[in-house]
């Protein structure tokens, strides 16, 4: 082998080299992908997905899917070929790590954030369900709940999920903010008093604090806390799977409504969707917009909601013959389905329509 020939092959090998070694560099990207579907209107792992008690219940007939993303686990780390192989597959979506897992959680973090949005998703969408069909619900949420004790937060073993905090140092609390507010003031290290209802029992609580992991000056206690209303009907939801995230709002409350009307609102056909829910009912966006509707799509819907704002990104999607129609509120969502039951499904505005705008 001639001394040229020999420089080119090692020079090829260290270059492989080379290339191999940056295909497995880490770098700051997640992957999202489509997810699996869940039909809110057929059966969860102890019975129907969607019950209610105290009011008559209706059995439905369709499906009614919510519709998930896949991503990198918040403890995982992207290497450079992944991140390349996502950019070239339609289905798939490269997205800045900062932006999905902000503060740079652990898994379990980032679970727990997932599982509580989730868990509030529900609530509102009884709420936002229960004041579409005309029952009487508070305007704003009366109390708040303890939803999470973080593992490493000063709470644990003092405060429990389900907890309803009623009272901050003595003075009476009625929205998650102001418990934020109220434990914020006090000095890191110092107990906070609480009053809280466990178990439809008061209990009177010292409950310790440390400094914040944002800001060593300002108190913290550990625990993720949401709004809670006194509703007039008890819904329940039971998915099964670990999903989490508030985008299955709007999917929720369109289950609830269909399970408590006697009029069947799908009726037969194959609706999936998305959307955070407001408890006025206002249609919020989500994230992952492409992989749900890949997702929908491959599972037969006929029909797709999707948050107005998110139409410019459901625009670059391959949704096949399935539609994808806007919406802002809760109602536009029902008369949608009801276009598409009765058969005039081409009289609704597209997210084509809405993006061309």
């Amino acid at each position: 082998m001639s001394r040229r020939t020999a420089t080119l092959v090692v020079s090829g090998l260290l270059l492989g080299g080379l290339v191999a070694v940056a295909a497995l560099l880490p770098v700051p990207y997640v992957v999202f992908r489509p997810g699996p579907l869940t039909d809110v209107l057929g059966q969860g792992e102890d019975g129907p997905v969607i019950t209610a008690e105290g009011v008559p219940t209706y059995p439905t007939d369709g499906v009614l899917n919510l519709t998930t993303v896949g991503v990198t686990p918040a403890g995982a780390r992207m290497d450079l070929l992944t991140a390349v192989q996502g950019w070239f597959d339609p289905e798939r979506a490269v997205v800045p790590r900062d932006v999905v897992y902000p503060g740079n959680p652990s898994t379990e973090e980032a679970r727990q954030v997932n599982a509580v949005e989730f868990a509030s998703s529900q609530d509102v969408a009884s709420v936002a369900a229960l004041r579409y069909l005309g029952f009487e619900v508070p305007t704003e949420s009366n109390r708040v709940l303890v939803r999470e004790v973080l593992p490493d937060g000063a709470a644990v073993g003092v405060l429990e999920p389900g907890d309803v905090i009623l009272t901050v140092d003595g003075e009476p609390v009625s929205a998650p903010q102001a418990v934020v507010d109220a434990v914020s003031s006090t000095q890191p290290g110092q107990p906070v008093p609480m009053r809280v209802e466990r178990d439809d029992e008061t209990v009177e609580l010292d409950v310790p604090t440390k400094p914040s992991q944002d800001d060593p000056d300002r108190a913290a206690i550990g625990v993720i806390v949401g709004p809670t209303w006194d509703l007039p009907v008890e819904v329940s939801i039971d998915v099964p799977g670990e999903i989490g995230g508030p985008s299955a709002g709007l999917v929720f409350t369109l289950g609830i409504i269909d399970t408590l009307t006697p009029e069947d609102l799908v009726a037969g056909a194959d609706v999936a969707g998305t959307g955070e829910i407001s408890s006025d009912g206002t249609v919020g966006p989500i994230s992952g917009v492409q992989q749900k509707i890949a997702a929908a799509r491959d599972g037969g819907g006929e029909l797709f909601l999707v948050p107005r704002a998110n139409c410019g990104a459901a625009d670059g999607a391959n949704p096949g013959d399935m539609l994808l129609v806007p919406v802002e509120t809760v109602d536009d969502a029902v008369d949608a389905i009801e276009a598409l039951r009765s058969g005039d499904a081409g009289t609704l505005p597209t997210c084509a329509e809405v993006g061309a705008v």
